[in-house]
């Protein structure tokens, strides 16, 4: 079989695959704690599952329009003026399958072939793939642990050129926990402006900081920057409702028009019942955010100890998100060889000591 050229390009995902192995290992009767895949291992809340079972019992089990329920939509554009000082309405806001399809359908109706997209680099895996699949070149910017993994104004500026479309903005970070400051968005936010291109903001791990950390919207910087914007979000990490698949994006109002004429030819509407949950969780009052924080922040105290207490390993402290990043360079190994000792061969009573 000919497969398309789009899709052989396309690796699979090494973070599944690793999760995959260590849940045929554990299924084997093996005492293995899985960090791969990024899942809180708390249950959704109760009062959400209470309001996706009331939808249920009222017959919310039909097809729904593709942009999302307007409540919802009016709910999420109501949190993000409130919570993020993000000027959207509900018109300006699309639901989609979760936070990773919500950024899937801005590549699909944003970038062209020869379109070029700026990669922090240490990034999310897919963040890439979906630019290729779309027709465009990613373009990686390596940052330091020196500099806490996060990307300066003068390295944005020094990787632009005239095919840039578009710049990935992840904060909290996937795979650094690193946050980005106010004056730091700020100054990446001068560049956009100055350069007139787009900024995605991934903001799936907002509400998961330590020690005070501040999170800012980069579009709440001023109307010359929401212009330029795309926010991307969704109810996964922060209200422990990964299998849900609801997420969201805010934009202007054309591109979330082109993205909704998408995903009413690949997905039609999200699944109905799932949205009057996703409701319930911005409008009902809940303690269950800093309840999982309080837990995270015990772990990550474990998880720091327990890596600097190895030799030749190396992590800076994660402000945000649910990740330690660990510099394995002085063990000579490549990532997934690193991985797969650890789980076959070593295991971590063994690499510990």
């Amino acid at each position: 079989m000919q497969l398309a050229a789009r899709i052989q390009q396309v690796p699979p995902s090494v973070t599944l695959a690793i999760a995959a192995k260590a849940k045929e290992m554990k299924a084997a009767g093996v005492d293995v704690c899985s960090f791969s895949a990024g899942e809180p291992d708390f249950d959704t809340p109760d009062y959400i599952k209470a309001a996706a079972k009331r939808a249920l019992d009222r017959g919310k089990t039909r097809y729904g329009p593709a942009a999302g329920e307007p409540q919802l939509r009016e709910a999420i554009a109501n949190k993000l003026r409130q919570e993020n000082q993000l000027d959207y309405h509900s018109d300006n806001v699309i639901v989609t399958n979760g936070g990773k399809h919500s950024l899937y359908n801005l590549m699909m109706a944003l970038i062209e072939p020869g379109d070029e997209a700026i990669v922090p680099s240490p990034y999310w895996l897919s963040y890439p793939e979906m630019v290729k699949l779309a027709g465009g070149t990613p373009v990686f910017v390596e940052t330091s642990r020196e500099w806490g993994y996060k990307m300066t104004p003068q390295q944005l500026k020094q990787a632009i050129t005239p095919q840039t479309k578009l710049f990935i903005l992840n904060s909290p970070a996937n795979p650094t926990g690193a946050v980005y400051s106010p004056g730091e968005i700020r100054a990446l936010a001068e560049v956009v402006v100055e350069s007139d291109i787009w900024v995605v903001s991934d903001e799936i791990y907002e509400k998961i900081r330590y020690d005070g950390v501040e999170h800012l919207s980069i579009g709440a910087i001023a109307p010359v920057v929401l212009a330029r914007t795309i926010t991307s979000n969704g109810f996964a990490k922060s209200f422990s409702m990964t299998g849900w698949r609801v997420g969201y994006a805010a934009g202007p109002v054309e591109l979330i028009n082109a993205m909704t004429k998408l995903q009413s030819h690949s997905t039609s509407n999200i699944c109905t019942f799932a949205q009057f949950g996703a409701i319930a969780a911005l409008e009902e009052p809940s303690t269950c955010v800093e309840e999982m924080l309080t837990a995270f922040a015990v772990r990550r105290r474990v998880m720091l100890e327990a890596v600097q207490s190895i030799a030749g390993l190396r992590c800076p402290v994660p402000q945000g998100a649910f990740y330690v990043f660990i510099d394995i360079g002085e063990t000579g190994l490549k990532s997934v060889e690193f991985c797969d000792r650890l789980l076959e061969a070593t295991r971590w009573r063994r690499f510990r000591g």
